[in-house]
């Protein structure tokens, strides 16, 4: 049987793969494996519901809130917010529980479903797999004062604010910042929170409708951000994402600042602080090898990690590090947050420009880029990828030929019959060459 549970909760077609009805489910579900849990012992349940600005958040949220509520757990709903904040206030209100409705960066018409333990952190894996084999099972349901209150929770636009500035010491007066909302759940939060921290805000896409967010706009579509920082002579841009726990930049000249070197940026103003835990940042194995140079020529170590914010987190959690992230965008300050925040991630790269005196371009020149070509070879065998001898002898002379200069990764996908190839070397047409190369052999060897 397929996991409904994918790396970042359960997401589909709104009202086609996720109906109302498993919305309910689910919740049920995850409130009796938290009771039997001993979550919560002593005292009566309560949960935090936020959405993002999809048309269909509410009848799933209506869902989710009935659910849960015929289990006996107390809801407050929180409304629209990011991610991020819906993870904060869990902790922040000692709720046992949060759920966001989200499908993060993907088109309007899809949705998803996030839960989050006590304290706003990620469901194990364990727990996912135990809500999964409890749904629609029989039980025993509350009655009279048993079943749970429903309540809106009107603060919280303002508290998630108020965490995002107290975590911002450092004024931002002098700093004009374009914000891309994506027309999300960021729209009203994000450019609050960077004026209240002292930055000029020029905000664009954010008018939801609860048809456009992200459409054409946001941390997967940079153009118009780019327009928008040079026709307003801005310091930077930031573009984020529907749920707003990605962010991409855009310096001044317009040139895209990807998740990398946002990460190198906030590594080396850690380090500078004397903040960065054991002078160590967490990547995935996706992240440019420029970066990884650049942080060793700067004398902070890279722990790598399968792609996926939740092995980012997972290795931050296990080791102590306070600083991850990812290619794409999701950066995690867990002195901060527990998930990856878009807003607090501008904000803190905002603080190292007013702190340094520094354009973004400057600082984000601490990394140098290597060209990389990703190529998807479909209707393979994946599984046999680590296994083929011809491929792995095709693989071991490439590299041999790059040497340090450059970097080779063959990556199964985790939902499609296909590989990936990635290479990056000194060139765009070296690494074309050898990532097509390695293509031809990956289809010769493991075609289905």
């Amino acid at each position: 049987m397929t996991r409904l549970f994918g790396t970042d909760g359960v997401r589909g077609l709104a009202n086609v793969a996720l109906t109302a009805e498993l919305a309910l489910d689910l919740s049920v579900a995850a409130a009796h494996v938290l009771a039997d849990r001993g979550e919560f012992a002593g005292h009566r349940p309560r949960a935090v519901v936020g959405r993002d600005t999809r048309i269909s958040g509410q009848f799933l949220e209506a869902a989710v809130v009935a659910g849960l509520a015929s289990a006996g757990v107390d809801v407050l709903l929180l409304g629209v917010l990011p991610t991020p904040g819906v993870a904060y206030l869990t902790g922040a209100l000692d709720a046992d529980l949060g759920v966001m409705l989200s499908a993060s960066h993907n088109p309007m018409p899809d949705n998803g479903i996030k839960f989050l333990a006590r304290g706003g952190l990620k469901l194990d894996d364990a727990i996912e797999v135990a809500i999964e084999k409890r749904m629609r099972e029989e039980w025993q349901r509350p009655t009279g004062g048993d079943v749970g209150r429903v309540s809106p929770y009107a603060d919280a636009v303002t508290a998630y604010a108020s965490h995002l500035v107290a975590a911002t010491p450092e004024p931002l007066r002098g700093l004009k910042v374009v914000l891309d909302c994506a027309n999300g759940a960021a729209s009203e939060v994000g450019p609050r929170a960077l004026r209240e921290a002292g930055a000029e805000v020029i905000s664009i896409h954010a008018d939801p409708d609860g048809l456009n967010i992200n459409d054409d706009c946001g941390s997967t579509h940079l153009e118009s951000l780019q327009a928008a920082v040079l026709e307003h002579g801005a310091d930077a841009g930031f573009a984020l994402d529907g749920d707003a726990d990605r962010c991409l930049a855009v310096c001044q000249e317009g040139n895209v600042v990807d998740g990398d070197q946002i990460l190198a940026v906030l590594a080396l103003a850690m380090r500078d602080e004397g903040t960065l835990v054991k002078d160590t940042v967490v990547a995935t194995v996706m992240s440019n090898l420029g970066f990884v140079h650049a942080m060793k020529g700067a004398g902070v170590g890279v722990r790598q990690t399968k792609v996926g914010d939740r092995y980012v987190l997972e290795a931050m959690r296990i080791s102590g590090y306070n600083l991850g992230g990812e290619q794409s965008g999701h950066v995690i300050l867990s002195d901060h947050a527990t998930t990856g925040d878009g807003i607090l991630t501008a904000l803190k790269v905002l603080q190292r420009m007013a702190a340094t005196g520094t354009s973004l371009r400057e600082l984000a020149g601490v990394m140098t880029r290597l060209p990389q070509v990703l190529v998807n070879v479909a209707d393979v065998d994946k599984s046999r990828t680590d296994e083929d001898a011809v491929l792995a002898a095709a693989v071991a002379e490439e590299e041999a030929a790059l040497g340090d200069s450059g970097r080779i990764l063959l990556r199964p996908s985790g939902t499609e019959a296909l590989v990936r190839v990635m290479v990056e070397a000194p060139t765009h047409d070296l690494a074309h060459d050898v990532a097509h190369r390695l293509a031809d052999v990956v289809k010769a060897q493991l075609a289905l």
